[in-house]
């Protein structure tokens, strides 16, 4: 099981992905910013960045504007 956000849970599946979690999410912003463990993950890697079990997640929506 993954938290996202402190409050969202997602099932973990073997080989999951960040982009798999953001799938998972419905999240299809252009400009988010994810963490896994504390950890910020590059855009170019969340297609490739290895999830675990029981990871704590924070998916950030960044807006700008005027």
């Amino acid at each position: 099981m993954l938290t996202i956000n402190d409050r969202d849970r997602v099932d973990w599946k073997p080989g999951m992905t960040v982009r798999d979690v953001l799938d998972a999410m419905g999240y299809s912003y252009p400009l988010i910013t994810v963490s896994v463990n504390g950890q910020v993950v590059d855009r170019e890697e969340y297609d490739h960045f290895p999830v675990p079990d029981g990871a704590q997640i924070s998916v950030f929506h960044l807006a700008h504007g005027g």
